[in-house]
């Protein structure tokens, strides 16, 4: 699995959530689809998304991120970003609502440049969860409706009206006050550095040298699981006795040891798909983790 789910990862890992068969570029440079939550997994992976979600959940449930959760015992919206990963629990076998994804590219359109990013509702740092009464359930379950119906219609303008309903619920939102009862995990750092392993072995193996790996090091990966490094780091040596930067340096040597003994690819392509901008960055890489040149290796499995 990818340490990042696209939109296309999404529509793989859920086909009946496209019954449209929608383009990835179905609203111009954008995409936007929306969706019922009786056709959402009951368990969601942790990860990262490159595409924004807005969902109404009715239906109880777990929200976990790096080393918080949050119990949705009664209806909630919830703002989800690509930057801050997250993965969902449901406990109920009656799971209702709506949610609609979107990229980047459907909110900058002409009129309107700015990042959703920056905004009160999906900028880092903000509560994401706003529990909602049943007044406000009501006006916002109208909205979705609305939505369900217009993606299905004809209307040639019909992605300029769903970007207006969408503004819609974030504009009633931003008057809500967000959650606050979030949870600490009990665990944080063994679960920390549970998420950092396996962000770390989802980038292996290596299928082609033209894809190079994307998270090298304690910052990356910091990056993606939106926490601090100095965070990252105590819990990863914490719980397992090694610096984050042992754990990627010992697991991109044994990739390397694997592409030398069993793929034909040459020293450079190896580099780069190992993540190195030259190939003498990996050569003295794997010297000084190895004692041994990536050569001698290749010499010796032949």
């Amino acid at each position: 699995m990818k340490s990042t789910e696209s939109v296309e990862d999404f529509y793989d890992r859920v086909p009946k959530a496209n019954p449209l068969g929608l383009k990835i570029d179905n609203a111009g440079a954008g995409h936007f689809n929306i969706f019922s939550r009786e056709n959402c997994s009951p368990r969601t992976p942790y990860s990262r998304r490159d595409f924004y979600k807005v969902s109404l959940i009715i239906g109880t449930g777990k929200l976990h991120y790096a080393d918080k959760w949050i119990q949705i015992d009664r209806p909630a919206l919830l703002f989800s970003n690509p930057i801050v990963p997250y993965s969902w629990e449901a406990e109920s076998d009656l799971q209702q609502g709506w949610f609609c994804l979107f990229t980047e590219a459907f909110i900058q359109t002409g009129e309107r440049q700015e990042s959703l990013q920056d905004s009160p509702l999906f900028r880092i740092g903000s509560n994401p969860v706003f529990f909602i009464d049943e007044f406000q359930q009501r006006e916002v379950s109208a909205i979705f409706l609305k939505m369900m119906k217009e993606i299905s219609s004809d209307y040639t303008h019909k992605y300029s009206m769903l970007r207006n309903y969408l503004y819609l619920i974030i504009h009633e939102s931003m008057k809500m006050s967000p959650a606050e009862n979030f949870e600490k995990h009990t665990n944080a750092s063994s679960r920390i550095a549970t998420l950092f392993l396996e962000l770390l072995e989802r980038q292996f193996p290596v299928d082609t040298p033209h894809m190079s790996l994307k998270l090298k090091t304690a910052a990356d990966f910091a990056r993606s699981l939106s926490i601090h490094v100095n965070h990252l780091n105590r819990s990863v040596k914490e719980f397992s006795g090694k610096t984050t930067t042992e754990h990627i340096a010992s697991r991109i040597t044994r990739e390397a040891k694997a592409l030398l003994q069993h793929t034909d690819w040459n020293i450079s392509e190896i580099a780069y798909g190992l993540g190195f901008e030259y190939p003498a960055y990996f050569t003295n890489f794997f010297k000084k983790n190895t004692g041994i040149s990536p050569i001698e290796v290749r010499h010796a499995a032949v």
